[in-house]
């Protein structure tokens, strides 16, 4: 986890700049090497799994246009020599360097922290004059591109017409650098900008993105119509009027009683907040391992205690975690993993403070914790589910449990 953005210290950083103004930070990342290339993005393009995108400057007489994945290998090696950029998103669920990548991020609000995209241009090659609705770090991790920075945007700025992008049509340039491997620009939400690479390179975004309203409204009725108690909630309205056109107003007022019976069970809330904000990106990114690729449950707790073990999360899982208190007035944390809810005493909360702070899980953290039947428990689920990944680390006997 970064603690400093190159000489700047990251409290000063979230104290001046975070969802404020623009940074650019020289040699972030000093002598950084990118670990992959734009065959490697290529190749990730063709899988269905993974989402992915052209954009091109103009096609068919029309301004920036849109294609989306997968892609065949035919179409990549036919696209032109300029005027186009290949956009793949998740890369951290799919290459572990990119995971340890965004993982340097988490000194930000880990329920916020998205995924990093990995886009890749030819000279000249762009998406356009644009703004977005989050906060990103542009990473520049191979070749050079230059930067253009200008104001704050709404949905009021002018705009290109006849694309379904969201292209600026022009704005005045208050700020403009050129990035090199190592560097990066931090962009609050709406502020617009314009990337434009000078030669064959690839720069990657670190989203941090919040769920709107209307997210959190789809998914809140989504979690609760399957939970909602039958006497209470699941009844037709009898009759309540002889007028055959009029709708009685005691319908409105018995729905609103509902919903707010609903909006009164607080841990509730809690839980469902929580398995919204750490569902992965995709589905797919999730695998539990195959049964006979691990011993029993009680073989594997004891395997946890008694060897030196590496383990990681997932890459593409989602921890976090919430501290509340119940209506019995007990106070409990629960842990938040990829969608599902684990409930434990308060005094687990070190144990998942531990756990969410960082992909790299630490030493000695689950051989402690499985001494535990609750926090075992816990940790075999975890390692059934794939969101935990744990091998042996030592010298005689390096492999997957």
């Amino acid at each position: 986890m970064l603690t400093h953005l190159g000489d700047m210290p990251v409290a000063t950083f979230i104290r001046d700049y975070w969802q404020k103004r623009p940074l650019l930070i020289r040699q972030c990342f000093p002598g950084f090497e990118c670990p992959f290339d734009e065959n490697d993005l290529a190749g990730l393009a063709l899988e269905e799994a993974v989402e992915s995108r052209i954009i091109y400057e103009k096609r068919q007489g029309k301004p920036w246009q849109l294609e989306r994945g997968p892609f065949r290998d035919k179409k990549l090696r036919k696209l032109p020599e300029v005027g186009w950029t290949l956009l793949i998103q998740g890369l951290d669920q799919w290459l572990p360097e990119m995971s340890d990548l965004l993982d340097q991020f988490r000194f930000l609000p880990g329920w916020r922290l998205d995924d990093i995209m990995a886009s890749f241009a030819p000279p000249g090659g762009s998406v356009g004059p644009h703004y977005d609705h989050y906060d990103v770090f542009l990473i520049q991790a191979l070749g050079r591109r230059r930067w253009q920075v200008g104001p704050v945007c709404d949905e009021q700025s002018p705009r290109v017409n006849g694309t379904p992008l969201r292209i600026l049509d022009g704005f005045p340039v208050e700020q403009e650098w050129e990035l090199e491997p190592g560097d990066v620009l931090y962009l609050p939400p709406a502020v617009a900008h314009h990337g434009v690479a000078l030669e064959n390179g690839i720069t990657l975004s670190v989203g941090f993105r919040s769920p709107t309203q209307a997210e959190l409204l789809s998914s809140f009725a989504d979690y609760w119509i399957p939970q909602i108690d039958s006497p209470a909630f699941d009844r037709d309205y009898a009759d309540l009027g002889r007028h055959t056109g009029r709708i009685p107003p005691e319908i409105v007022d018995d729905f609103k009683k509902s919903l707010t019976r609903l909006l009164e069970r607080p841990n509730e809330m809690h839980s469902w907040m929580g398995r919204f904000l750490s569902h992965p990106k995709t589905d797919a990114v999730v695998e539990a391992p195959l049964e006979d690729s691990l011993p029993d449950d009680a073989e594997l707790i004891e395997a946890l205690r008694e060897a030196p073990i590496r383990a990681r999360w997932n890459d593409g899982s989602r921890y976090l975690y919430q501290c509340y208190e119940m209506p019995s007035k007990q106070t409990v944390v629960e842990l938040f993993v990829d969608g599902q809810g684990f409930v434990l005493p308060a005094d687990a909360q070190t144990f998942v403070e531990q756990l969410c702070h960082s992909n790299t899980v630490p030493e000695g953290l689950l051989s402690e914790a499985v001494k535990r039947p609750d926090l075992a428990d816990v940790i075999v689920k975890l390692i059934r589910s794939g969101s935990l990944r744990v091998e042996h680390c030592d010298e005689n006997d390096t492999g997957h449990i």
